[in-house]
């Protein structure tokens, strides 16, 4: 019998494809980052965007910011798994990386918006695990948008305009998290990840594992 102290059992798996979505203020950046925090099985998609940088983001860390003519030389040679057009702005994911991470059984975290991840639920639908974290209001939306105080008012206009548009995709989403308090929320999407993990059709090496479990011959 194995003492109570020794390693648990490892049975290999294919990674999974955690997509997290919100409008703009909802929560989902900073739920995203504490995830990356204290979870060392999960990675960054990192995308690469046109828009500017912000004072806050890192290139290469946060974004890969390239100019529109890349963005198009990528996008035309299938070089992205998915891109969109958000507030005048082009957003993709690079495709080598994360085919990369699945393949070595490594979780890859995709914080889009509902347009990328209808992308990739029609590319790799059995990979994708899709949140859609809504704010408890429009007015703490505002709020949230104004405390950030990273975007211009004209900004904020057109990121609350355009955030009823985008709530109306939660739908499409495996779950939908109400972000009131951010640790609740953020331990919701713990759970779904723990639970996700523990499905049988990502779990490849259950086989390995189930047959040499019927073969062990315990003695009496």
């Amino acid at each position: 019998m194995k003492s109570a102290t020794s390693s648990p059992t490892q049975i290999a798996r294919r990674g999974l494809m955690l997509v997290i979505s919100s409008p703009s203020g909802a929560g989902k950046s900073t739920i995203a980052r504490t995830l990356l925090d204290i979870d060392k099985h999960v990675s960054l998609s990192v995308s690469v965007t046109t828009r500017q940088r912000r004072p806050s983001e890192i290139a290469d860390v946060h974004y890969h910011f390239v100019s529109p003519r890349e963005f198009e030389r990528l996008r035309d040679s299938d070089s992205l798994l998915e891109w969109a057009e958000v507030h005048g702005n082009f957003y993709g994911t690079p495709r080598e990386p994360v085919e990369t991470a699945m393949a070595e059984g490594r979780d890859m975290l995709f914080d889009i918006d509902w347009q990328g991840a209808q992308q990739l639920q029609e590319k790799m639908s059995a990979d994708v695990v899709s949140v859609f974290i809504l704010p408890p209001t429009m007015t703490e939306l505002q709020s949230r948008l104004h405390r950030r105080a990273e975007d211009s008012e004209a900004v904020i206009a057109t990121r609350l305009a355009n955030s009823r548009s985008e709530i109306e995709h939660w739908r499409e989403y495996d779950y939908v998290i109400v972000n009131q308090d951010l640790d609740a929320a953020f331990d919701s999407v713990q759970s779904i990840v723990k639970a996700e993990r523990l499905r049988r059709d990502r779990r490849h090496g259950m086989f390995d594992f189930v047959r040499g479990l019927l073969e062990e011959n315990p003695k009496l």
